[in-house]
């Protein structure tokens, strides 16, 4: 009971501090928050192109672009050579129209950038998608050969083309995630530590008073260390409901690529948010602790 009764006192302080500095705090949480903000938003960036490239590593897909003015013999054996190939099916034709209006609806407002053009440029294509097949088991460069040597084929894409690129842009974002999310580590021990230290500082007198009184050195740092604590804790939850309130704000949250359901954009799994707060949370400790330990002379 002794204990609880302790930690209460710890807690009830802790509070109390904030309210009494509750301009300077509500300014820290506000830069934490944003600072988690960010780290946030890069971590579900590399959550959703981690996720893209799973899902495009599972299966293959091939779109087949067309020839202008393609007769309608050639398609048909075109067709009939996609179907003969083990796990092969087509999940639709794009049309030249089609191509174009999916274009047009892509760059919504940058659209007027298309107008210098005389005619419409955009191939018909055949998508092509190759299920229930490891990815040992289809040649996508022998498909694209054959297919290729076909009367009316242009070119013929694959997939694990842009699955390279991804994986390579994925090694860079998690790169990156690293340097930034240090940088951003940094910036909030910064403001919570100085934060804290404003706070020490304007209670110097109460502070002494318990010292002398016989109070130890940790009855008196850890409410400020359950402050930073909880400055972490709030600039975390801050950031996240920002997150998903702009991700329940996206007009989708399905990427089309030529009319076609090509990446499912996902919010933070539970794990990824877990980590978000638990980051705020020791941010917010060792902050308030490299603040105790400047200002307590430890």
């Amino acid at each position: 009971m002794a204990k609880l009764r302790i930690w209460a006192y710890y807690v009830r302080n802790a509070f109390l501090n904030i309210l009494r500095n509750r301009l300077i705090h509500a300014l820290s949480i506000g830069t934490i928050s944003v600072s988690l903000l960010f780290l946030g938003a890069f971590v579900l960036l590399w959550v959703n192109v981690n996720a893209w490239v799973l899902q495009w590593g599972q299966s293959l897909s091939i779109s087949v672009y067309l020839k202008d003015g393609i007769e309608k013999k050639s398609m048909e054996k075109i067709e009939s050579a996609i179907k003969g190939l083990p796990g092969a099916e087509i999940r639709g034709f794009v049309s030249k129209e089609k191509a174009w209006s999916n274009l047009i609806e892509m760059l919504g407002s940058q659209a007027a950038l298309l107008d210098g053009l005389g005619k419409n440029p955009l191939p018909a294509s055949i998508e092509v998608m190759f299920e229930g097949l490891g990815r040992n088991q289809v040649d996508p460069k022998r498909i694209k050969g054959e297919l290729e040597k076909m009367e009316g084929v242009d070119e013929v894409q694959y997939s694990e083309q842009w699955l390279a690129r991804l994986e390579g842009l994925l090694y860079i974002l998690k790169l990156a995630g690293f340097v930034i999310g240090g940088l951003l580590a940094i910036a909030v021990l910064f403001i919570i530590s100085n934060t804290i230290r404003l706070t020490i500082y304007s209670r110097r007198d109460e502070i002494e008073i318990l010292k002398l009184v016989g109070a130890t050195d940790w009855f008196v740092k850890t409410p400020y260390m359950i402050e930073g604590a909880i400055q972490g804790l709030v600039g975390a939850a801050l950031a996240f409901a920002i997150l998903l309130t702009m991700y329940y704000l996206l007009p989708f949250k399905t990427i089309h690529l030529f009319g076609l359901p090509m990446m499912k954009i996902v919010f933070l799994p539970q794990g990824h948010a877990v980590f978000l707060f638990a980051t705020g949370f020791f941010l917010g400790l060792l902050g308030s602790f490299i603040a105790i330990s400047r200002a307590f002379r430890i």
